[in-house]
């Protein structure tokens, strides 16, 4: 009786699941910022691309600002189907791989442009490395580029030297460093009462990040250097993925080509309004001068050899291809 049982319900279990198959599908997706955020807006409007263009075949669940997963945990959790698709910060992965970081070395790629062709020679790499996780990256998202916030203005890196600077990872700090200056990390939610207590009085951040910390009650400065622009990655797990019909498969795929557009057209409109609200509020918004760029770009190219060093084979490979563009 009991083998007449458990073979009625294994038969069960394969029916409820065969209908389920054909039926709607859902899926989870982990992103690390809050709603209000662009780039999480514009998840939220891939997810609904891609049920009216699956025809409700795919249904995919956005839970935001850390809701499911805290960021660090997100890879791992659509890498062991907890969740089928995921949203990251590439660069805070990069201890486990350093192609996931090179969005993060500063002056490597400045402007949106070379940041562009950045991503167009990282993708096939990065496409690899992710492989080897069973994980597939669907599109990409990117911030506005990473400007030096300053108490006065400065035509040297020398000028930096002994400067208490805030640093948020391992290339800020290096980029402090290399500048002469003191690297302190303060993380985000900090930045504002570490200034307020002279605990650091310069960083390198974006327009969007000076704006949310109201950075004009302790800081004169911003330049804009367009230092980098890091990216989110939208990635997906290939069993999810393989799993899905023809049909619904492309529209992950045509909803990802629109929203990676929609994204990246989204992120230059947030950086020209920040830099807008910086002067309005009494910040001197300046292009750096061209010896403090020619600085700036030494300092670049030796955290490029040194990233190079760390990635090894790859990383040439997607030098390599960058510089070719």
């Amino acid at each position: 009786m009991r083998k007449i049982l458990a073979v009625a319900l294994m038969a069960g279990g394969l029916s409820t699941y065969g209908v389920g198959a054909s039926a709607e599908t859902t899926w989870d997706m982990p992103t690390p910022y809050p709603d209000g955020n662009f780039l999480t807006q514009n998840v939220r409007q891939f997810a609904a691309d891609v049920e009216k263009m699956s025809g409700g075949e795919l249904k995919i669940t956005v839970h935001s600002g850390a809701s499911l997963f805290k960021m660090p945990e997100i890879k791992r959790a659509v890498r062991t189907g907890q969740a089928q698709i995921g949203e990251i910060l590439l660069s805070a992965y990069g201890n486990e791989n350093a192609i996931f970081e090179v969005d993060g070395v500063p002056f490597l790629a400045t402007g949106y442009d070379n940041a562009w062709k950045l991503w167009e020679a990282q993708k096939p790499v990065l496409t690899d490395v992710l492989a080897e996780e069973n994980l597939m990256p669907l599109f990409s998202g990117v911030w506005p580029g990473q400007g030096l916030y300053n108490q006065e203005e400065i035509s040297s890196t020398s000028q930096m030297q002994g400067v208490k600077f805030r640093a948020y990872n391992a290339a800020t700090s290096r980029l402090a460093e290399l500048m002469g200056a003191v690297p302190t990390t303060v993380q985000y939610a900090e930045v504002p009462q570490a200034f307020s207590t002279g605990l650091v009085s310069a960083m390198l951040t974006s327009a969007t990040t000076g704006v949310d910390v109201k950075s004009w009650d302790f800081l004169k400065v911003f330049y804009k250097t367009d230092a980098m622009h890091p990216k989110n990655l939208v990635f997906v797990n290939k069993d999810a993925f393989a799993a899905l019909d023809d049909k619904t498969k492309q529209a992950v795929l045509d909803a990802s080509a629109a929203a990676e557009k929609r994204a990246w057209e989204q992120s230059k409109v947030e950086a020209a309004n920040a830099v807008k609200e910086l002067g309005d509020n009494g910040m001197a918004v300046l292009d750096p001068p061209a010896s403090l760029i020619a600085d700036l770009e030494k300092i670049g190219a030796q955290m490029t050899k040194e990233w190079q060093e760390k990635a090894g084979e790859n990383g040439q490979r997607l030098l390599d291809a960058y510089k070719a563009m």
